[in-house]
């Protein structure tokens, strides 16, 4: 332990159902630093956080805070000694207001026990300000966005006054310009002596932010070092025991008749005018910033929104989809961007959770042949390296990664002559990365028509026969295979360039 140590974790040893999770762990966190804790889904990261947050115990190892040995017997211990965890998966109560969420299990009461809503107004809407946010403190949470739901959990940890604040995830669902001031906040907290322990797969992130990082890999720390003086692809090969190529990996295969044909779709305040055709077989990318549209025009096209005009053709029939059903008729099939709110059923188990959208693969008489969903379940462990020992246990005991390939276990399973993966690779690791990215490619390959939307160009590049960039609701460029670059599509993204042009 280091004298500048302010939390360490020693010989930390963790089993559920005899499987080990973690094994002789050793984590260190110095005052007023930012520390990268990295690993594959599934390495025991969330496991490890969770110890230290009070949530799970230890089956061996200690933990000292100011050098002192402590036991962590519950959150509320974890959060007395200055700890405050910001999960992957937000905790927010949507039915309840934003002050309310802010101050929940803190309210803050006058002498005769009422609670002092004004009060708490205001510091809500003062910690809220230090992000750059203009929130109503009395808005219902279910009224807001995503990304503002992902700051409130963050302004959170501000309010309590936390020393130590471990943020799991926290960009997955922010705008850049959020991103930036999320960073800068980060910044200006290290200055004042709080440490911060940051869980992401985004490397480049980690590069910006972070001072030191700590990698796990199967349960065990396999490296530790400062930020500064080591190569991302040498800290990649840590996460993964193996080097990960950034080079392009689609395999070019003949393309088939046009499966999908949108014409001038149109959701006032959503998207504009939209045109589009995929091919059988092809791999078609859309990329944006944060507001382009994207997610509200295919959400449209799965019928989750019925207000739109123009016209859309599945094998050359024109559908009107108003609802996921008939979408799923027409053979449509959507893995959405909202893994929890929008793709899973947390209290239901792992095998379910894949079969639940293609029960009549598996029914007969009325009865669920448990033995073929089970098969089928193994299949899909096996293809899609889906970490779980027990698939009978709820889903919400898995990693997010792990959450979301079975979430694309689903959709495979559905089957569906088109499929549309709205950023598939949300929360995983960079080894489950391309895992995924080949899936997609094997499904073109066997003829489907497949739309993937994403943030990360790059990856987009690496996979996607034609792209699409979007800028405020409009489709702004469209290139075509290896034509297109990463700077050239930001500037079309970004509005720098808006005329619509096709490259290559």
């Amino acid at each position: 332990m280091s004298t500048n140590s302010f939390m360490a974790m020693e010989g930390i040893d963790k089993s559920f159902h005899h499987v080990p999770v973690l094994q002789d762990v050793f984590f260190e966190v110095n005052y007023g630093e930012i520390h990268a804790l990295l690993g594959e889904n599934g390495a025991g990261k969330s496991t490890l956080m969770n110890i230290l947050g009070g949530i799970h115990q230890p089956d061996k190892g200690s933990i000292h805070i100011n050098g002192s040995e402590v036991e962590m017997t519950d959150p509320r211990v974890s959060q007395d000694y200055g700890i405050s965890f910001i999960h992957q998966e937000l905790n927010v109560v949507s039915d309840l207001r934003v002050y309310e969420n802010m101050f929940l299990g803190a309210e803050l009461r006058n002498k005769w026990g009422f609670v002092k809503v004004e009060q708490m107004c205001q510091q809500t809407k003062d910690v809220l300000a230090r992000l750059g946010v203009d929130i109503d403190p009395k808005e219902y949470v279910r009224n807001l966005d995503t990304s503002y739901k992902q700051l409130i959990e963050i302004s959170k940890a501000l309010l309590r006054n936390a020393t130590l604040i471990i943020m799991d995830e926290p960009t997955t669902a922010l705008a850049d310009h959020e991103v930036g001031r999320l960073f800068e906040l980060m910044k200006n907290l290290k200055k004042s002596g709080v440490s911060i322990i940051y869980i992401s797969h985004k490397l480049k992130e980690i590069q910006e932010v972070c001072d030191r990082y700590t990698v796990l890999r199967d349960g065990k720390m396999v490296g530790s070092g400062h930020m500064q003086e080591q190569k991302l692809d040498t800290i990649t090969n840590l996460m993964i025991g193996k080097s990960v190529s950034e080079e392009r990996f689609l395999q070019h295969h003949t393309l088939g008749p046009t499966t999908l044909e949108v014409s001038h779709l149109t959701s006032p305040g959503f998207f504009t005018d939209i045109d589009f055709t995929v091919r059988k077989g092809e791999i078609a990318g859309f990329t944006g910033l944060a507001g382009d549209g994207r997610t509200e025009l295919f959400e449209s096209l799965f019928g989750f929104r019925k207000k739109y005009t123009g016209e859309i053709k599945i094998g050359g029939k024109t559908v009107r989809i108003d609802h996921p059903k008939k979408a799923l008729k027409a053979g449509l099939g959507l893995v959405p961007k909202d893994r929890k709110e929008n793709a899973i059923i947390k209290d239901l188990n792992v095998i379910h959770n894949m079969s639940l959208s293609s029960m009549g693969h598996f029914e007969k008489t009325g009865f669920v042949r448990e033995k073929a969903e089970k098969q089928r379940f193994e299949f899909y462990k096996d293809k899609l390296n889906i970490k779980v020992q027990n698939p009978r246990l709820t889903i919400d005991k898995l990693s997010g990664g792990n959450q979301q390939k079975v979430v694309i276990a689903k959709w495979l399973e559905v089957d569906t002559d088109i499929i549309i993966f709205d950023n598939p690779t949300q929360g995983i690791d960079v080894g489950a990365k391309r895992e995924i990215y080949q899936d997609i490619i094997e499904l073109a390959e066997q003829g489907k028509g497949v739309i993937v939307l994403s943030s990360e160009v790059p990856e987009l590049l690496k996979v996607c026969h034609t792209l699409y960039v979007m800028y405020q609701g409009e489709i702004a460029a469209t290139f075509k295979g290896e034509e297109a670059t990463e700077d050239e599509m930001m500037r079309y993204a970004t509005g720098t360039k808006k005329e619509a042009v096709t490259v290559g």
